[in-house]
């Protein structure tokens, strides 16, 4: 964090403003270049909202922010992001996740949001009237190149190729997971010339800095990548981030720069935090990596302390 750093306790440092400062601009429904059919309009939900709150844009990273690793998401945070929410704040998850691994935490966390953004910023969902979730921006690419160079580069590596129903070919072994329950295992070559929202990559044989130095050695051209935790490569489409996809729902919604928060822990979220901590509030997570710590202008607790409760519970109400 630079020297506007600040912490979800009020406290600054280097003569940083407080947490929750007052933003500018006035509060606004949905822009005109909202999808046509999007859950654009006035929610029963925000008709309680007390006028005075000035809506906030909140995008909240699922794994390590919102979700402990165990899957466990506490009544802390819950109740937490349930408030938020009522106080008239647009809250919303914004995930490496597929669809189908998103969609059953908003109901999980009794999040009605207009928008859901999936896959690191390849896939918006929009509300519909029914509460049901349609696909309102996907962003899709020829992974053939980046996925050759990756299969020279890193010997045992495992390779997924997830399409935009977040459906999965895979090569290789993968850890038992939702990915797998829903994936079709395929050679290798079969992942050649598909059409992907999401690559992911694991290398077993790689700690994480070995894996951050691989992956830096072999240079991916045309995509934009993050390294996880462990040795994971997630990679999106040329220029599509988790933070390209928050500013195209931000225009949509019409709220001002000055007024959104981000929250995250992991290298996929390093473009969220600074496009939040630009003009508004990038959250970072207690147990974040150095990297992404730099990325933000907030640090909370971390997620097994409920570190994102105590983040939400600065927003004006």
């Amino acid at each position: 964090m630079s020297s506007h750093e600040r912490f979800v306790d009020g406290s600054a440092q280097g003569g940083g403003s407080a947490v929750g400062a007052a933003a500018g601009g006035v509060a606004a429904g949905a822009a005109a270049g909202a999808p046509a059919g999007g859950a654009a309009g006035t929610l029963a939900g925000d008709a309680a909202a007390p006028a005075r709150t000035k809506r906030w844009l909140v995008a909240l990273d699922v794994d390590g922010t919102t979700m402990r690793e165990d899957g466990v998401i506490t009544d802390t945070v819950i109740d937490a992001v349930r408030d938020a929410e009522a106080a008239g704040h647009e809250v919303m998850l914004s995930t490496g996740r597929s669809e189908g691994m998103t969609i059953p935490l908003l109901e999980r966390l009794g999040l009605r949001s207009k928008y859901v953004v999936c896959a690191n910023g390849a896939l918006t969902l929009a509300r519909q009237d029914d509460g049901s979730y349609r696909r309102v921006h996907v962003e899709r690419f020829d992974p053939t190149e980046v996925l050759q160079v990756i299969h020279g580069a890193l010997a045992n590596a495992a390779f997924g190729v997830e399409d935009e129903t977040g459906h999965f070919l895979l090569s290789g072994n993968f850890p038992d997971d939702t990915m797998t329950v829903h994936g079709e295992h395929v050679p290798f070559e079969q992942l050649l010339g598909t059409e992907a929202t999401r690559v992911v990559v694991i290398s077993p044989g790689h700690d994480t800095e070995d894996f951050l130095q691989v992956v830096e050695r072999m240079g991916l051209q045309k995509v934009s990548y993050s390294v996880g935790w462990t040795s994971w490569l997630d990679i999106a489409p040329e220029g599509v981030t988790k933070a390209t996809a928050m500013e195209r729902v931000r225009e949509w919604l019409d709220i001002p720069r000055s007024r959104v928060m981000a929250a995250g822990d992991g290298r996929n979220d390093i473009d969220m935090l600074r496009w939040a901590s630009t003009s508004g509030r990038g959250v970072v997570m207690g147990q974040a990596p150095d990297d992404v710590v730099d990325a933000g202008n907030e640090l909370t607790g971390g997620v097994t302390d409920d570190g994102l409760a105590a983040a939400l519970d600065t927003l004006p109400r």
